[in-house]
């Protein structure tokens, strides 16, 4: 983590130069705000993440060619709207939602007929992408019309006319809350022996829950073997107080990192584990990723703290 030196790229396929960590640097103030978009339109903070990174290191590998006369952040937005799109296609979410939705592409306008702002952002997900991508952009982000149109790939009248949709589906069929997702026993009991030997430091003992090629995926920070990686090295250094929670975030069983700040435990980031044949396979950690959970509509431990 920290201390990682040699950082695999996204596909796995080399080292992160240098230059590349710069880059998220610059971005810093952005990085929040994209991943607030992505994870709604995907309908998972984690799963917004994951988007988010895709879509960073697309735009680093595209840095040459960016004409920098122009404003960053409509760009990042722009490549992240677009990986959205992609990860909602390979969930075969897209085509249903919309053919579900054909409606005709008119363009009257209409004023907000629900509350607006951050109290939309867990309404969207039984919108179609576009609408969602619409309503969150205007009603939660603030973009002008005519700056949605452009990262839409849609006209003012269609994205009006959008926006219209949206807004009346919302107000007339509220979607349910987000049911937890079952859980079955072989995680549950394996995500607890993991929390359990994490806290320990017992590090032999959680080598012991993972297959011998379990891979790993620090958030910005690494991603291949985990037997190639310092990841239990580094957590013994974190500088910190901390300790691991079997818990849920937005319904999804994950396991809690908590850190022990002003007097108390407080939830800070997550990690999925992946689990196959009572063997954990992989293991994806956003301890990097503070801005995870206060994204979340829920999050939850099991049990005490």
């Amino acid at each position: 983590m920290n201390g990682t030196d040699k950082i695999e790229s996204v596909d796995g396929s080399g080292p992160f130069e240098a230059r590349y960590l710069a880059f998220l640097e610059t971005i810093t103030t952005l990085r929040p705000s994209l991943h607030r978009y992505c994870a709604r339109m995907t309908g998972s903070v984690m799963d917004g993440e994951d988007v988010v990174q895709e879509s960073l290191f697309e735009a680093y590998r595209k840095l040459d060619h960016f004409d920098e006369s122009r404003p960053l952040k409509p760009w990042l937005f722009r490549i992240a709207h677009n990986r959205c799109i992609d990860f909602l296609r390979r969930k075969g979410v897209r085509d249903k939602a919309e053919s579900a939705a054909a409606v005709p592409n008119v363009a009257e306008s209409a004023e907000p007929i629900l509350e607006t702002g951050t109290a939309v952002e867990h309404l969207v997900l039984t919108l179609p992408p576009k609408e969602r991508a619409c309503i969150l952009l205007k009603d939660v982000f603030d973009y002008s019309l005519e700056e949605i149109s452009e990262l839409v790939e849609s006209t003012v009248g269609g994205v009006k006319a959008a926006l219209n949709r949206a807004r009346t589906k919302l107000a007339e069929s509220p979607p349910p809350a987000k049911a937890a997702q079952s859980v079955s026993p072989e995680l549950k009991q394996i995500m607890q022996l993991y929390v359990d030997r994490f806290n320990r430091r017992d590090w032999d003992g959680v080598r012991e829950l993972t297959a011998a090629d379990a891979r790993l995926r620090v958030a910005e920070r690494f991603a291949g073997k985990l037997a190639q990686a310092p990841y239990f090295a580094n957590y013994e250094r974190w500088p910190w107080p901390w300790k691991l929670a079997v818990g849920d975030v937005d319904g999804e069983a994950v396991v809690i990192i908590l850190r022990h700040d002003a007097g108390k435990w407080t939830p800070h980031s997550a990690i999925r584990l992946e689990v196959i044949s009572h063997r954990i396979e992989r293991i994806e950690d956003y301890l990097h990723c503070p801005w995870l959970l206060p994204a979340a509509a829920s999050v939850s431990l099991a049990g005490p703290s």
